[in-house]
């Protein structure tokens, strides 16, 4: 084994990038530069089906979105490339040449309809189903005479019998499983390519990897991984499988949960932060030591340590996930802000999709006036909706606060200032303010708040000088005489 650190992270180009896949990755990077190791992206691409055009661009590009960087990969190329699974067939081929050479492996002509049939058989028996082995010793005639029938042989891996595999798993202990329920699995399909279990093997092996951190789910497949280690003469890397993550019903994330945003594109489209992201993730199934859950991406590197992944399944947690974002965009320099939420409001039809510059600089200081009350830049729709609304509507609540006595009093004297006043910004409003308080007596909230539930409807709000600044002189006078007529 190599002494230096080399994880992995080989996603498979089937669709787009998961929550799930997502932390496989950043806990591999975080140990990596943790170690002063390697880290590095590999394709797994040989289950040629079920790939879909732009998966790999799609997980490279959501990576890179999130902050994580890689050593070698198919677009940066290393010296242990080729990095895309199918462009190393021909070195598959050698190895699993050597296991057919040494008896460790043997061609398998059983046709789908037979293998069902067995496994039916098994399952009517209650037997756990497994290949039989029909096909383990054939003699040279026999394979003559399928091949005469048309039939193409997978290459089935000779399992050893009544055999225990143990390995130390950084996350869950000493694991140890029996060979006895483990029947001759395939490792090169008919169409002459290799399945996961085979590939993985020989691809680690090759890039030198030290330590495979995954989730797991795969726990399964590592003893008949090791099984091929034990073939070829090779030393494994050392396994950690993280446990996996749930929803709030405490079952693996599915795309059946809808509750729960899975996916990392789609939170790069509701204006998430990538920064935030990868803090939340980073907390999905491994604990830093104190209380403190905000981190930058260099805070992680530092303190991250493999003895503190969890042992307990990782619940999403989305109104936490939130809270993280609120953090991030609060302390974002505001200009980032109004570029990611200005489109939202534009895609809404609450704004022209192009602005001139008065609508620029009204649009910057519409979402610097909600930033601090953003868990996501898409919330900036739902928050300033009061601005897009022709009337405004009041509820019971609302309606008291505009039937005090001094209620038309308090408004009537800001109107006639509103309306008299040459200069409109949020300073001048402040002023009025203060002089309609200062020549009629009303303070505080029996002058504030008639002001507020006239303007917009709401009780409490945003920065009252910025809000009515925002709504513009014609729209304050507006709805200030609709209340005073």
């Amino acid at each position: 084994m190599s002494k230096e650190v080399r994880v992995r992270y080989a996603p498979s180009p089937t669709g787009h990038l998961h929550i799930g896949n997502a932390r496989t990755a950043l806990f591999n990077y975080l140990y990596a530069r943790n170690q002063g190791g390697k880290f590095i992206v590999r394709i797994e691409d040989t289950d040629v089906k079920r790939n879909v055009a732009g998966g790999e661009e799609s997980q490279l590009k959501y990576m890179q979105w999130l902050g994580i960087d890689w050593d070698e990969s198919i677009d940066i190329g290393g010296e242990y490339g080729p990095y895309r699974q199918t462009e190393r067939v021909d070195i598959y081929k050698t190895y699993w040449q050597e296991l057919l050479d040494k008896g460790l492996a043997y061609l398998c002509y059983c046709t789908e309809e037979e293998l069902e049939k067995e496994r039916e058989e098994q399952m009517a028996a209650n037997q756990t189903p497994r290949y039989s082995g029909k096909h383990r010793n054939l003699t040279l005639e026999q394979r003559q005479a399928f091949e005469a029938e048309g039939r193409v042989p997978s290459v089935r891996f000779r399992v050893p019998e009544n055999k225990t595999y143990t390995f130390d798993d950084m996350v869950k202990g000493e694991i140890s499983f029996t060979t006895e329920d483990t029947g001759d699995f395939v490792i090169v399909k008919r169409d002459g390519i290799p399945t996961y279990n085979f590939a993985v093997v020989i691809d680690d092996y090759l890039m030198k990897i030290s330590h495979v951190l995954r989730g797991e789910d795969h726990i399964s497949n590592t003893p008949r991984q090791l099984m091929i280690y034990e073939a070829l003469g090779w030393e494994p890397p050392r396994f950690a499988h993280m446990t996996l993550i749930v929803g709030d019903d405490h079952k693996k994330l599915s795309k059946r949960n809808e509750s729960i945003i899975q996916f990392i594109s789609q939170y790069e489209e509701l204006g998430y932060l990538p920064e935030a992201l990868f803090n939340y993730i980073a907390l999905l199934g491994w604990s830093p030591e104190g209380e403190e859950e905000i981190f930058s991406r260099e805070e992680l590197i530092s303190i991250f340590n493999a003895s503190r992944l969890s042992k307990s399944p990782a619940v999403f947690d989305p109104q936490k996930l939130a809270h993280i974002n609120n953090h991030y965009i609060k302390n974002a320099d505001p200009q980032r802000i109004a570029d990611l939420a200005i489109p939202h409001l534009q895609k809404a039809g609450l704004l022209p999709e192009t602005l001139d510059a008065a609508q620029q600089d009204w649009a910057q200081r519409l979402v610097a006036l909600y930033q601090e009350q953003m868990n996501a830049a898409s919330d900036i729709v739902s928050l300033s909706e009061m601005f897009f609304r022709k009337e405004v509507e009041f509820g019971e609540e609302e309606s008291a606060v505009l039937a005090d006595e001094k209620a038309p009093a308090a408004l009537g004297a800001f109107l006639a200032k509103v309306e008299a006043s040459e200069e409109f910004s949020p300073e001048r409003m402040a002023a009025l303010i203060k002089e309609v308080q200062k020549e009629n007596g009303i303070k505080g909230k029996q002058l504030f708040m008639p002001i507020r539930v006239a303007l917009t409807g709401q009780m409490h709000g945003r920065d009252l000088n910025q809000t009515i600044y925002l709504l513009g002189k014609e729209t304050v006078i507006e709805r200030l005489k609709a209340q005073t007529a």
